[in-house]
């Protein structure tokens, strides 16, 4: 009795788990990015066109079974039967059809949707520089000379130039919602590029484990009217902090649950002085290792753009 039960009961967990799960995907599904859009297009398509394949093998399994049944005396029986021309032309034919088109639409999407590449705009794209932290996202404007701990805004249509690299761990940058995701790594810049067609708040993650405050290190991303994003940046000009870097390293001491925080002035070229910090992992001298492993991981950085965080 309790070997028919267990089946069953693991059958149930798994439909739980599944369900629970698909919310961590919803708003890469759901975007509101034009980036997000043209990623979730490209799982849709790819996945349609691998079930040309999936579709028919399935419904012909139910067919044969129930066609060439013991009762069915009306079936051709062919004992003798080893080959056919036209089975052979539609086993291979097919799915080397499929892979010939995937291979066309994966070369093309990962051109148009390289994160590096700039999106086409006649408007002055927002620039943000983005340093990871334990367990914290620090957001640089340069040119509004202002600074935030967790919390990112710009306009709506307009596009955003982020900059990224890290002051800890190798970690990654992603917004579900706009699409894409990148990592964050020492010693090294990585670029994305994103827009959002509407106002709307995005939640903001760290999508690469690194250690105890990993799942409390997200932030929020609003994309607004031009004028709320102006009164935005007036207002954190008239916070009482100011950003150099002693105020830096006291900053990215390990923290959890860092809360918004405003600073009205920001050192100059602090982005590329925290990069610097860990310039001998780019040259050889010490870290070496590390360094190796990082330039890997820029190579997947494509890769992960373009399959919308489908690895995420």
């Amino acid at each position: 009795m309790s070997r028919k039960r267990y089946p069953r009961l693991f059958g149930f967990l798994a439909l739980l788990s599944t369900l629970a799960l698909s919310g961590c995907g919803m708003s890469v599904l759901d975007p509101k990015g034009q980036i997000g859009i043209d990623e979730k297009n490209l799982i849709i398509t790819a996945t349609l066109m691998m079930l040309l394949v999936v579709v028919p093998v399935i419904v012909m399994t139910f067919w044969f079974a129930w066609r060439y049944r013991a009762s069915n005396t009306n079936a051709t029986y062919a004992p003798t039967w080893a080959h056919s021309n036209k089975i052979e032309a539609i086993v291979w034919g097919v799915p080397t059809i499929i892979v010939i088109a995937l291979g066309i639409l994966i070369w093309k999407s990962s051109h148009e949707l390289d994160p590096y590449k700039p999106l086409e705009s006649d408007i002055k794209p927002v620039t943000i520089e983005v340093v990871m932290i334990d367990w914290k996202w620090l957001f640089i404007y340069p040119d509004q000379g202002i600074a935030t701990v967790n919390e990112i805004k710009f306009p709506a249509n307009v596009p955003v130039n982020f900059r990224i690299t890290s002051d800890a761990t190798m970690g990654s940058f992603f917004i579900p919602g706009l699409g894409g995701q990148i990592y964050a790594m020492a010693g090294m810049e990585t670029k994305l590029h994103l827009i959002s067609n509407e106002n709307h708040v995005y939640n903001g993650v760290a999508a690469n484990l690194t250690g105890e405050g990993f799942s409390d290190q997200n932030f929020k991303a609003y994309a607004t009217s031009q004028a709320d994003f102006d009164a935005w940046v007036a207002a954190a000009k008239k916070a009482p902090n100011q950003l150099d870097l002693a105020q830096f390293n006291e900053l990215a001491k390990p923290s959890v649950k860092h809360p918004v925080e405003y600073f009205a002035t920001v050192q100059p070229n602090l982005f590329q002085t925290i990069i610097d910090k860990y310039e001998g992992m780019n040259k050889g001298t010490g870290m070496k290792h590390e360094a190796g492993e990082a330039n890997e991981m820029t190579g997947m950085d494509m890769t992960k753009h373009s399959a919308a965080g489908a690895e995420e």
